[in-house]
């Protein structure tokens, strides 16, 4: 039983065939998705996915691509999504400096906003970063999410891990750990302590080898956990148990399910 904890499965490339994605995923052995918005429409198809399967949860938030939308109207409605049974997290949240599609300052100001927010309607956050390193690591520990927080796709240096390990994150590893050049995920995934590690794909983004260059899907999952399985000298089983029972501390509200 395996946790994807972020995709994207709202995205229109599985508009024709999403049910064949769904068999495909529980013949798998993936018994939970978290889908997970990255503006005000994606965070509310988020949730309708969420209300619709069984095993897909939601988390609600506005990506740093698209902090220039961000307003006191948005965050009104947010809040209100925020208060629907199966929301686990806020986010992803963040900043990313590759591509730059909102100023920096904003990027900072809509993330810090969030992290607030979060710590209001007691949600973890998950954290987008892209060539951000400094600007993340001074904004968290000035305001520490109060439940907790999740790197996504983490993308640092193992120094960086062990700062954000001490601050209490856990880190995810999707696809690029996989890839024959991600040396620096690697030494961060041979280190990180196995009860804070989570796997996902970023579904339809980020598909590991031996796929490389097919859309990405929930089932794919699996590359990661036995990747990290061979990292770790441990059994397939072992990555798939120890990942759930993170993802079920971090996601609290998983606890009545």
């Amino acid at each position: 039983m395996i946790w994807d904890t972020h995709a994207h499965l709202d995205d229109p490339v599985y508009l024709e065939d999403f049910d064949e994605v769904a068999v495909r995923m529980k013949a798998a052995g993936i018994s939970r998705v978290t889908n997970v918005g990255y503006d005000f429409l994606s965070s509310k198809r988020s949730i309708k996915l969420a209300e619709d399967y069984d095993f897909i949860y939601a988390a609600i938030g506005i990506h740093p691509h698209n902090a220039v939308e961000a307003t006191d109207e948005i965050w009104a409605k947010l809040l209100l999504l925020a208060k629907q049974p199966k929301v686990l997290a806020w986010g992803e949240i963040g900043l990313d400096y590759y591509r730059d599609l909102s100023p920096r300052a904003t990027q900072k100001e809509v993330f810090i906003q969030q992290i607030k927010l979060a710590n209001e309607v007691d949600l973890p956050i998950v954290i987008h970063n892209r060539d951000a390193h400094q600007d993340i690591l001074q904004i968290v520990k000035a305001h520490p999410p109060r439940c907790g927080g999740v790197f996504h796709c983490y993308s640092g240096s193992w120094e960086m891990a062990k700062v954000l390990l001490n601050l209490g994150f856990y880190l995810s590893f999707a696809g690029p750990v996989t890839y024959k050049n991600a040396r620096h995920t690697v030494e961060v995934a041979v280190h990180a302590p196995l009860d804070r590690i989570l796997v996902e794909t970023d579904s339809p983004y980020l598909t590991p080898e031996p796929r490389r260059g097919k859309r990405n899907e929930p089932t794919y999952v699996q590359e990661v956990v036995k990747k990290l399985a061979e990292l770790k000298n441990l059994s397939f089983e072992d990555i798939a148990h120890q990942t759930m029972c993170n993802a079920e501390t971090i996601f609290k509200n998983t606890t009545s399910l």
